[in-house]
């Protein structure tokens, strides 16, 4: 389906799906009477269209019309949209009758594909489960209604011209001397399409249904049946690896819409399946307090003007730096912070409920994409303010003969843990949290590791244990450099994803030898030319931001 016409419309259809279940029925009803009420030729103000929808009188966009026609198709598009977030009705418990897309296929003598588009039209669809199996099912009433309603769009599918058994003879003959001669599926159907004044769908679906019912004698014995899991999995670790699609779609001997439909649905699977774990609270479920908990974090402004100030004490390792990166948040900027972390946590729980992995749309899973990425933003946030207590802790802990660096990341470790457990709600200091969190940790962690050190310690391993390393400008250059490479990777999450990829193949800043450019426009399938623009402006826009968070770069 396409998008919405109107903007306003998408809005209403996102606040439903997150609505109660009953309140989601009622609004879909709704937008179904509403559907078939609307005069194509007429203009609808968009209060109107919210106050049938919602029983709401809203004051939002009080000048926006919209033609009978779009309206259709966003109502049409909201139905969709909000029933896909309910949960599929057995068949058996449906209140009235419920055909199937074959049955209605088969009662008005057209294609599936012609009873799909329909639904944009006002069939109203439900998703029922039979034999254990999810369908499209459609209510008797809403049949007849659709089919009285638009008579001569019905009796023009019907009449459409479909091929003859001589046709799609030729059509077979056609195809395997093409595909003898190295063509794939999608060549061979749009190349017969043309010859034969047929779209190219209905000479491919020629082709299948031939290669399904005479298997021996297949066209393109290597794309019957279903891929199988292992076969997704190769298709979207191929796709991850910059492989061109065509070329995975050859291997295959699939059609490149085949090949992205099974990266959309392994990335779906691997996205909607990811559970979620946050910290509820019943303000979450208050629709008036969304835009105040995603808000800016009290005096942003001054923390982030610290941030830009915000320089090591002379006397302090360059190792050491980035504990003075990020300053500490106060109790009211902490309790927001986290609020905001776990509201987005919920939003995303439930937008994840309302989406079956198998009919999952990009814009779906770029939403969820979105938010993972905003979670992580306010995560590292919190993460990064607290640097400074986990080095206290850590030092205050450390033994004689202990790594400092190994004590901290285990500290860290108890950190990025207490982030994700602490419950603002309940008014505590979160440093209060994470100090227990961290010692409790230390209890276990530091008896554990010195038993183990005792058991294998030797007199040697004891002499130089004991004796202080005093080599420290190897040291020095090294941690110099590492702190170098993080202020860069911080600075790289700015940019997008490729050209971010191609900064660090360039420099080798992700640890591998550095590559050219033909060698990375070889990897992502493009000119070394667009390679060369992609670094260059890349390296602008690092600098630019390097200038603005007043950064130094190596």
């Amino acid at each position: 389906m396409t998008d919405f016409k109107q903007n306003a419309l998408k809005e209403l259809s996102d606040q439903a799906r997150f609505a109660p279940l009953a309140r989601r029925q009622e609004q879909m009803a709704r937008a179904e009477r509403l559907l078939n009420e609307i005069d194509s030729a007429r203009v609808y103000p968009y209060q109107f269209v919210c106050f049938r929808l919602t029983d709401y009188r809203s004051d939002a966009h009080p000048d926006l019309l919209t033609s009978g026609a779009d309206l259709k198709h966003d109502l049409a598009l909201f139905v969709a949209r909000v029933e896909r977030s309910l949960p599929p009705l057995p068949i058996e418990l449906a209140a009235e009758p419920m055909l199937t897309l074959e049955e209605v296929s088969k009662q008005f003598n057209v294609s599936t594909k012609t009873v799909s588009r329909w639904r944009m039209q006002g069939l109203i669809a439900r998703r029922v489960i039979r034999s254990g199996r999810k369908h499209l099912g459609f209510p008797q009433s809403s049949v007849e209604t659709f089919a009285a309603g638009h008579r001569d769009q019905v009796e023009r599918g019907a009449r459409f011209s479909h091929l003859t058994d001589a046709e799609k003879d030729e059509i077979v003959i056609s195809a395997r001397r093409l595909a003898a001669a190295g063509n794939t599926l999608t060549e061979v159907s749009k190349t017969i399409a043309g010859k034969l004044s047929r779209s190219a769908e209905a000479v491919r679906y020629t082709i299948k249904n031939f290669d399904r019912a005479h298997p021996d004698h297949a066209v393109f014995p290597n794309s019957n049946g279903p891929l199988d899991a292992v076969s997704k999995q190769l298709i979207f670790t191929a796709f991850q690896e910059g492989k061109p699609v065509q070329l995975i779609a050859k291997r295959f001997g699939r059609t490149p819409s085949s090949m992205y439909r099974v990266i959309n649905e392994v990335r779906a699977e691997r996205l909607v399946r990811e559970p979620v774990d946050y910290i509820y609270n019943a303000e979450f479920d208050d629709p008036v307090r969304s835009d105040l908990i995603l808000g800016s974090m009290p005096h942003e402004e001054d923390f982030f003007s610290k941030v830009k100030s915000m320089r090591p004490p002379k006397d302090v390792e360059a190792h050491m730096a980035y504990l003075y990166e990020r300053p500490l948040l106060s109790r009211e900027q902490e309790a927001h912070v986290f609020r905001k972390m776990n509201y987005l946590k919920h939003k995303l729980h439930q937008f994840k409920q309302g989406i079956d992995p198998a009919r999952a749309r990009v814009q779906d899973l770029q939403t969820i994409e979105d938010l993972q990425n905003q979670i992580k933003d306010v995560r590292d946030l919190l993460i990064e303010c607290n640097q400074r207590l986990v080095h206290n802790l850590a030092t205050k802990h450390l033994q004689p003969g202990q790594n400092l660096d190994e004590l901290k990341s285990d500290a860290n470790v108890s950190l990025m843990r207490a982030v994700e457990k602490f419950d603002y709600g309940r008014g505590f200091k979160f440093s209060t949290y994470a100090t227990w969190a961290i010692m409790k940790n230390f209890a276990r962690s530091i008896p554990d590791e010195n038993t183990q050190r005792s058991r294998y310690m030797t007199g040697t391993d004891e002499l130089f244990e004991s004796r202080a390393d005093v080599r420290t400008d190897e040291q020095e250059v090294l941690a110099a450099a590492d702190a170098a490479r993080a202020r860069v990777n911080r600075l790289l999450q700015y940019l997008d994803p490729r050209t971010r990829e191609v900064i660090k193949m360039r420099t080798g800043l992700d640890g591998s030898e550095e590559m050219t450019l033909e060698q990375i426009g070889q990897h992502f399938g493009i000119t070394k030319e667009r390679v060369r623009q992609i670094n260059v402006r890349g390296m602008k826009q690092l600098r630019e931001r390097a200038a603005q968070e007043n950064v130094e770069l190596p």
